[in-house]
């Protein structure tokens, strides 16, 4: 899919184009891209213009909604299939996304970018080929991506996920020139995909399943001893759990997950708000 290159608004960004208007600016500062760069929009009565293209000031927009120029009208980002899909706007300029109003990752304590370098931090990807099982976003693949990884295989089964990419500016694009050809991002299913790939191929894994209601076989011992087959010895894995379920059941998935490493091969211990593996 081609990458949107139009402006992305806020509500709190629409509100300050029409506050500078009204009091006679003849430009406004600021992102216009969720904060990845700065730059200034020239303000007319009835319209404002930014990189050469003219855009009508939009009526009051969403709370807690990116929008985007669809051709006609700012519109949210945001899908409904099933379940609704949207991007939602962070303090920290990179967005989270929500399905069905559930936060996809955790940006309460720092940017969702800055989360996901911490846990690629763990399996040191420079150099490596790694494997990326669940993209959502692709945070974890742009920051293996900049820590010089040599290639990253990554897969993404939500149709809708990869379309949020598409319009997410802090999302990688496989085509772009600093991605150099070494993501190859797939939509498809990772827990059918994994028989295709090699044994000892992959030399650093990152999973970040949805929760365990949602995508129980993810968490299978099934699916362990095939991550244990595709990583090399030595290799290591973050594995993302958080800890669903441990207020109200007293469940502990992580030292559940450890267990199912344990016994497909890995040598397992609790890192960050999840499990760090390796390959023994």
């Amino acid at each position: 899919m081609t990458h949107y290159s139009g402006p992305l608004l806020t509500r709190a960004d629409a509100d300050a184009l029409v506050v500078a208007r009204d009091a006679g600016a003849a430009a406004w500062s600021g992102s216009l891209d969720l904060g990845r760069s700065s730059g200034e929009a020239r303000l007319e009565p009835g319209a404002w213009v930014w990189r050469d293209a003219r855009y009508p000031y939009p009526a009051r927009l969403k709370d807690r909604t990116v929008h985007y120029w669809d051709g006609e009208d700012f519109a949210p980002v945001q899908r409904y299939a099933g379940s609704l899909i949207k991007l939602v706007p962070t303090e920290w300029g990179a967005p989270t996304f929500e399905i069905d109003g559930i936060k996809m990752l955790p940006t309460s304590k720092a940017s969702p970018v800055d989360d996901a370098k911490r846990k690629v931090a763990l399996v040191a990807p420079r150099g490596k080929v790694v494997l990326d099982t669940c993209g959502g976003l692709g945070y974890f693949a742009a920051c293996c991506l900049a820590e010089g990884a040599a290639r990253i295989v990554s897969f993404e089964k939500n149709e809708d996920v990869l379309w949020l990419r598409t319009l997410n500016p802090w999302s990688p694009d496989p085509d772009s020139p600093e991605a150099g050809g070494r993501l190859q991002l797939t939509h498809g299913d990772v827990s059918k995909a994994i028989a295709t790939i090699g044994d000892a191929s992959v030399d650093a894994l990152l999973h970040d399943p949805p929760r365990f209601g949602i995508a129980g076989e993810l968490y299978s011992q099934a699916f362990y001893d095939q991550l244990a087959r595709v990583l090399r010895r030595g290799g290591r894995m973050f594995h993302y759990t958080g800890a669903p379920n441990r207020l109200t059941s007293g469940r502990d998935v992580p030292r559940e997950v450890a267990k199912r490493l344990e016994k497909a091969g890995f040598k397992a211990e609790p890192a960050l708000d999840g499990v760090l593996a390796l390959r023994r």
